[in-house]
């Protein structure tokens, strides 16, 4: 219950510490999405409408700092994030509510999917070490871990998309289908073949070769000797004695890797313009779009941090002695 009660209080420090940088650095930016409107319309707004401007987008530079902080935390507890500039006349809240479940659904199918093959490969590679497939994987892993995603992306684009024409080159389905519901799923399914997999290829490679360095140091422990001793099986051996303790440091990796699923994977997004928060955050940042920077950051801040406290009560149940000791 003590660890419990303190994993509770430093989630609780940390989400306000992390919001409160959220709202700071927008504001030591230069200029204001108001600014950046009136720009636009090149001079033909108005003061009074520039003022109505800077009111919708939560950006009243009258009131004092401490109030507009104030104010931050009223949008943030309604859910009242304020006009994109970028999708103007959209509330924030309408786009992310649009963008969020193609992240979810492309980032995370692809960060677990790796995980999982990652896995079981760095298993494998461990366990069947010195054989000539097991050793081959590392090399491979090294090469695919090593190349960005983004250019990997590019490379896809250009040779199944643009060269072959298997896949579209952009977009998360076809917008000229008069499809809805799930019939839309196949073209979903299609839009989201190439950027799933440059992901997957590019984050395989280090949850192997993690898995691996972990399995490798278990093998030498006393207790997988001594089951060797009793005469285990090799796979109750392998899956629930060293696999068991060598996946806990990558579960502290997994668990980051799904709180920044909510960012979704922002360059591959933006290759293939896919209508997730990585590509809304991109539009954001260059069109100065300050309330839905601010939300989307939210949003990631709160994924990290909540992940993380799912991650020490997984710890806690795998591994009495984290929440034996208190730490």
């Amino acid at each position: 219950m003590r660890y419990f009660v303190r994993r509770i209080g430093f989630l609780l420090f940390t989400a306000w510490a992390a919001l409160t940088i959220n709202f700071i650095l927008p504001h030591m930016m230069p200029g204001n999405p108001a600014q950046v409107m009136l720009a636009k319309f090149q001079g033909r707004l108005s003061p009074q409408a520039l003022s109505a401007l800077t009111e919708a987008f939560g950006l009243n530079m009258d009131k004092s700092l401490f109030m507009q902080y104030i104010d931050y935390w009223k949008r943030i507890f309604t859910g009242d994030f304020g006009i994109s500039l970028t999708y103007y006349p959209s509330r924030v809240i309408d786009v992310l509510a649009e963008s969020v479940p193609w992240t979810i659904g492309l980032v995370g199918c692809a960060t677990i999917i790796a995980f999982t093959l990652g896995t079981l490969l760095g298993i494998f590679s461990a366990w069947r070490r010195n054989s000539a497939l097991a050793d081959a994987l590392v090399p491979v892993a090294l090469f695919f871990n090593s190349i960005p995603y983004f250019w990997l992306s590019l490379l896809f684009l250009y040779l199944f998309a643009y060269y072959l024409g298997w896949f579209p080159l952009a977009g998360g389905y076809n917008i000229y289908t008069m499809a809805t519901g799930f019939a839309l799923l196949p073209s979903i399914i299609h839009h989201g073949v190439l950027p799933l997999s440059t992901i997957v290829i590019t984050a395989l490679g280090g949850w192997m070769l993690t898995m691996r360095n972990n399995m490798i140091s278990v093998r030498a422990d006393d207790y997988v000797a001594f089951a060797h001793a009793k005469g285990l099986p090799d796979r109750e051996i392998k899956y629930r004695y060293a696999a068991r303790n060598a996946i806990l440091p990558s579960i502290t990796g997994f668990s980051m890797s799904l709180g920044f699923v909510i960012g979704g994977s922002l360059l591959t997004e933006v290759v293939f313009s896919y209508p997730g928060l990585g590509y809304i955050l991109y539009q954001a940042v260059t069109s100065l779009d300050y309330p839905l920077m601010q939300a989307i950051f939210l949003f990631i801040s709160l994924g990290v941090l909540i992940a993380n406290f799912f991650t020490d009560m997984i710890y806690a149940l795998l591994d009495p002695r984290v929440r034996d000791g208190g730490v």
